[in-house]
């Protein structure tokens, strides 16, 4: 009977474990189907889910027409949950999430999409509130871009400087012109306009049967000299009122301030996703340099509008609002600056004026004349001083025992390893011979200073120039060339740096350092953003294409850099340099500042030679020091310091004193 017993047990567990297996149900889950859903349209693509009325290509066809042109792509989708509604049917829950911009702020919200088992297959019902919540049939998604109001950039005293100001776009409408009057419109409206008539009738002809062309954007002031009368008589021409971030003239600092417009293709690729189609971003200058502080965060939108008429919303999806954007505050002075640019007018050839404050730094003015043509000479040009530096020069030989009474070798000429130096073609011949330091400082004895280049070494030099700013970094928020002046050099080389020829580069903000360094009796530093300004630029936004001139890797600086040694320049060795810049306007080849009203002026003149032409081009430079301004004036196609940049200096700063 054990025998039995133990093996009718035996028999009957097998029977129910076979009974059991046979009850198990392998078949797919309703929460599988969920899951196969979700990744699907996380997709965008559904084809491995199935759909009660639908295809499923089908519905991965309706879900990119929803997303077509939705910048963010596609969403997270993941499952919240799944509730059994019936035997065959189920409601998943389904958390999606939109990562719309580079912010925390995402766009997050949860659907339901039912499901029902048929013949072993969970099919999902189609709706397009599966997707988004109350989206229609024939509804689309469309992200807009809300930019907040733009800071203003604003200069000395706080006074504006870039602001919204008000401007007329002015364009041809095509609704308001018969077809075959479009293209004679166009070509009168370029012509009252004075922009290319058969580039602006080919934009004519060829934009959409109700558009509206935009030929030129007029300032809006007393500016403006084409009247609303004439744009009226031009059939089919319209007027549109806006605003732009605009400086007060069309030339104010226009190489440093840059502009604002909508983004282009480039700045959109090189920003990172910072920037996008569309954006109103800066174009150039400090208003591409600072964008991010300027613009703000823009805010965004999500609506829902038909997939026939998408600038159409129909309604609100999820909005973000905007940050606004922060002052942007300089040290420009507007005053001194349109003077500078007024003073520049009608100078043919590239120019600047730099002026700086010597006590605090501080760039007051930074113009460019109109034959820089667009490029930032004041603070980006790269040329020979000329004897403009013989103040670096005069501080290496004080420091060898110099005095402005020290006896000099002033000859005709000298010549240096087969090279000969000559003085200026005008130098006065009495003062050839030996005279003090002093005089050869005064009259610019070109062989008095090379006479005595075996007293200083080229390090000596190079060391005096860096005490008074001339290649020491400072960062400034823009791109800058701040002076390279060679620690080696022998023979020629170093005769020829002498008098600031040879490798010896500086441009017209670094030649302004070095005169207010003269003037505040210590080295200063630059600077042009006020207290409460950004130092650097925002990353992935340098400008050296927008302000479009040569730079050089180890002296361009548009960020931190590391701090320079300590200057060994004295208070005591600026009141010599002072003996020896003042004797030039008593004496020297800047009398004609003598008269200028305010504190007596210092001042250098120089004349720098370049190309292979004889005789050869010269740059014409002035640096002068009265009160607290030092000023550097440069002028690129001049003839000697005094007689091309003396009248402009003059000008400058008698009507600074004004």
């Amino acid at each position: 009977m054990g025998k039995l017993h133990r093996a009718t047990s035996v028999l009957t567990t097998a029977v129910l474990a076979l009974s059991l297996a046979a009850c198990t149900d392998d078949r797919p889950t309703a929460e599988d189907a969920a899951r196969t859903l979700a990744e699907g349209l996380g997709r965008l693509d559904v084809g491995q889910s199935s759909f009660g009325s639908l295809e499923s290509s089908e519905v991965t066809g309706r879900l990119a027409a929803i997303t077509e042109g939705f910048a963010p792509g596609a969403p997270r989708v993941t499952v919240a949950g799944v509730e059994e509604t019936g035997e065959d049917s189920a409601r998943a829950t389904l958390d999606y999430v939109w990562d719309l911009d580079a912010s925390d702020s995402d766009w997050t919200y949860s659907t339901t999409a039912d499901l029902t088992r048929v013949e072993d297959v969970w099919q999902a019902a189609w709706d397009p509130a599966v997707f988004v919540p109350n989206l229609l049939p024939e509804e689309k998604l469309t992200l807009t871009r809300v930019p907040g109001d733009r800071g203003d950039i604003t200069g000395a005293r706080g006074e504006v400087i870039v602001t919204q100001r008000p401007v007329i776009r002015v364009g041809i409408d095509k609704t308001r012109v018969p077809a075959e009057q479009q293209a004679a419109s166009a070509r009168a409206l370029a012509a009252l306009l004075e922009v290319d008539p058969a580039d602006y009738e080919q934009q004519v002809t060829g934009a959409g049967a109700e558009a509206f062309v935009v030929a030129l954007v007029l300032r809006d002031d007393a500016t403006r000299t084409v009247t609303d009368a004439q744009i009226d008589a031009v059939p089919g021409a319209l007027r549109q009122a806006d605003t732009l971030e605009l400086a007060p003239t069309r030339t104010f600092a226009r190489e440093l301030l840059g502009g604002v417009g909508e983004a282009t293709e480039e700045l959109v690729e090189q920003s990172g996703g910072a920037v996008t189609a569309g954006d109103v971003t800066g174009l150039g200058g400090l208003q591409l340099q600072h964008n991010a502080r300027l613009a703000g965060t823009p805010g965004l939108e999500v609506n829902a509008a038909p997939v026939d008429a998408p600038a159409t919303p129909t309604q609100r999806l999820f909005a973000k609002p905007p940050v606004d954007g922060t002052d942007l505050a300089t040290t420009l002075d507007p005053r001194l600056q349109s003077l500078g640019e007024q003073v520049l007018a009608d100078e043919p050839s590239a120019s600047s004026i730099v002026a700086i404050r010597p006590s605090t730094g501080e760039i007051l003015a930074a113009a460019n004349g109109p034959g820089s043509e667009g490029l930032q000479t004041a603070l980006l040009g790269q040329y020979p001083p000329g004897s403009t530096f013989k103040v670096a020069t005069s501080l290496a030989l004080l420091r060898k025992g110099f005095t402005p009474q020290t006896p000099t070798d002033c000859a005709e000429e000298v010549t240096v390893d087969g090279r000969t130096f000559n003085n200026a073609s005008t130098y006065p011949s009495r003062f050839l011979g030996t005279i003090p330091l002093l005089e050869t400082f005064a009259q610019s004895c070109n062989t008095g200073f090379i006479s005595a280049r075996d007293r200083i070494t080229q390090a000596d030099l190079a060391g005096a120039a860096t005490d008074l700013g001339i290649g020491v970094e400072a960062s400034i928020g823009t791109p800058a060339f701040f002076g390279s002046v060679p620690t080696e050099a022998e023979g020629t080389a170093h005769a020829a740096a002498m008098i600031g020829q040879g490798e010896v580069l500086v441009s017209p903000l670094s030649l302004a350092t070095m005169a207010a360094s003269v003037g505040a009796g210590s080295r200063v530093t630059p600077t042009l953003l006020a207290p409460g300004g950004s130092t650097a630029p925002d990353p992935g936004s340098e400008d050296a294409a927008a302000t479009a001139a040569p730079t050089s890797d180890a002296t361009a600086s548009a960020t931190a850099e590391p701090e320079a040694a300590p200057s060994a320049f004295t208070a005591a060795e600026s009141t010599m340099l002072k003996t020896l810049m003042a004797a030039v306007v008593a004496q020297g080849g800047a009398q004609l500042l003598k008269d200028v009203p305010g504190e007596p002026v210092l001042a250098k003149t120089g004349t720098a030679e370049f190309g292979s032409e004889t005789p050869p081009r010269t740059h014409a430079w002035v640096v002068a020091l009265q009160g607290d301004l030092a000023v550097a004036v440069f002028v690129e196609e001049g003839e000697l310091g005094s007689t091309s940049g003396g009248p402009l200096m003059q000008a400058f700063l008698a009507g600074a004193a004004a």
